[in-house]
C-alpha cells in the first residue's frame, strides 16, 4: 500500500498531478481544493495517499492531511458515494466543512458537491455521524514537504494517545476536534465546558454537536 508520496510536481491536470519520486512518476488524483493549494510545476510537495484497486483500474488519491484521507475513505463507505463523489464533497466543503455538516446533521451542505443529491447527502450524514468525532480528533497536520534533496523519504508516524477516563476523554476529544476546525483554544474550551456542564454524561459526538451550537453565530 502506498501511504505517502513526496516529490516534485512534473505536470498538473484538471483532477490530478504527476509527482516525480526519484525518477518514478505517480499520477495522484486530488480534490479541487487540494489542487488549488499545491505548488506549480517544479514545486515540491507531499501528500498522504490511498490506493483504490479495481479489476481493471488502479487509482492513487492524494490528501494534505490524514484526517482528509480518512474522510475520503469513510465517504466511500456510504452507498452511492464513489471515489469521485467523495473527492467532490471534500472539494466543496473541505474536511472541516464535512466535519461540521455531519456533526450537525446538515445534509443540505453536502449537496453543494457536484453530483451529490439530497438522498445521498442524507445517507452520508446518517451513516457517518457517529464516526465524525474520531476523524475530527485526528487533527489537520499536513505531511512534511520534502526539499529538493529529500527524495520522498517517509516521516515517522506518531504514537497513539493513551486512553483517558471516559468523561475527561470525551471533553479532550471535543476540544481537539473544535480546535482542529479552526476555533480558538479559549472559545473552544468555554463551549466544551458549558456543554459538559449542561449534559455531564454525554458522549463525544453529542458534546461536539452541543459545543458547535453554542459557537454558531447568533441571529
Amino acid at each position: 500500500m502506498i501511504g505517502r508520496i513526496a516529490g516534485r510536481i512534473d505536470w498538473r491536470g484538471a483532477d490530478h498531478v504527476l509527482i516525480d519520486v526519484r525518477g518514478v512518476g505517480y499520477i495522484v488524483h486530488c480534490s479541487e481544493r487540494t489542487l488549488a493549494a499545491l505548488p506549480g510545476v517544479g514545486g515540491m510537495t507531499a501528500l498522504y495517499t490511498d490506493l483504490l484497486v479495481r479489476e481493471d483500474l488502479l487509482q492513487l488519491f492524494g490528501f494534505p492531511t490524514l484526517a482528509e484521507k480518512e474522510w475520503h475513505r469513510l465517504l466511500m463507505s456510504v452507498q452511492g458515494v464513489g471515489a469521485k463523489a467523495a473527492l467532490a464533497i471534500l472539494g466543496a466543503l473541505g474536511p472541516e466543512g464535512v466535519s461540521r455538516a455531519i456533526t450537525l446533521g446538515d445534509w443540505h451542505s453536502v449537496t453543494a458537491a457536484k453530483g451529490v443529491g439530497a438522498k445521498t447527502a442524507q445517507r452520508v450524514v446518517n451513516e457517518l455521524k457517529d464516526k465524525a468525532p474520531a476523524v475530527m480528533a485526528m487533527g489537520a497536520t499536513p505531511p512534511p514537504v520534502p526539499d529538493a534533496g529529500e527524495g520522498g523519504e517517509s516521516a515517522p508516524v506518531a504514537a497513539p494517545p493513551v486512553a483517558a477516563p471516559r468523561d475527561a476523554n470525551a471533553q479532550a476529544e471535543a476540544l481537539s476536534a473544535l480546535t482542529n476546525l479552526g476555533y480558538g483554544p479559549g472559545e473552544a474550551a468555554g463551549a466544551v465546558a458549558q456543554a459538559a456542564n449542561e449534559a455531564p454524561d454525554t458522549d463525544t459526538a453529542a458534546l461536539i454537536r452541543a459545543a458547535l451550537r453554542l459557537l454558531a453565530p447568533k441571529g
